[in-house]
């Protein structure tokens, strides 16, 4: 599938995450969107699966305990200063189940996008707003970049003996990966400059010509769209 009708798709997708009311739409859209994000490579995959997850793990949890709202009562607990008395109710669950499963379903969008498309071809795709595209391909790298230059590293240390473990060991590594990303920023200038980005008269690489499933692509993210504004 070619990028753009991908991208939107993933879109469309969050989008009626954020939008639908019912839990079981949402949970199958995040269930959906899991499995996609299993068909990158684990060592890349680890990280956007488990933030994502833990982030909606933590509102599930933290959201009936800071919350008012409901009459069944299914646990009560102290009074805290300023946060009142902390109690669950299964209005409150309901409500946090489906603010968990709506991040969790951006979240994985966002992980699919970033994992399995191809952003060279989605910056070369893009007629309008190039500055917008690049910036935010740019942006939507950053992670996967900081990555690798972490485990490249990792792997120097290992080679002159130094094994890097736990938090702390990790922690270390922020500076390193800091003044690489500068550096790479400043490299990424240059070469923009050199090869005249911004001037008028650019050339593009042909794009391949689109499939009847990138079309296909396209339908259901605007029919996904209009249904969830419907309903």
């Amino acid at each position: 599938m070619s990028p753009v009708p991908a991208a939107a798709l993933l879109a469309s997708l969050a989008a009626v995450a954020l939008i639908a009311d019912r839990g079981w739409v949402v949970g199958l859209i995040a269930a959906g969107l899991f499995v996609v994000c299993l068909a990158a490579p684990r060592a890349r995959r680890w990280l956007y699966l488990t933030g994502t997850l833990v982030s909606a793990l933590s509102v599930f949890l933290l959201s009936p305990l800071v919350a008012h709202t409901g009459t069944y009562v299914i646990w009560e607990g102290p009074s805290i200063p300023v946060i009142g008395f902390l109690d669950v109710t299964s209005e409150e669950l309901a409500a946090a189940g489906i603010q968990a499963l709506r991040l969790a379903a951006v979240g994985l969008a966002f992980a699919a996008y970033a994992l399995l498309l191809d952003l060279d071809r989605l910056l070369q795709a893009a007629g309008f707003a190039r500055r917008s595209v690049l910036a935010v391909g740019l942006a939507t790298r950053l992670v996967p970049t900081l990555e690798r230059d972490a485990a490249g590293f990792v792997e120097a240390l290992r080679g002159r003996g130094v094994e890097v473990e736990g938090v702390r060991g990790r922690a270390r590594l922020l500076s390193p990966v800091l003044a690489g990303s500068l550096e790479r920023a400043l490299n990424l200038a240059e070469a923009m400059e050199a090869r005249g980005f911004g001037r008028t008269g650019r050339t593009r690489a042909p794009m391949p010509p689109w499939t009847r499933l990138d079309r296909l692509a396209l339908a259901v993210a605007a029919a996904l769209l209009v249904g969830a504004l419907w309903l």
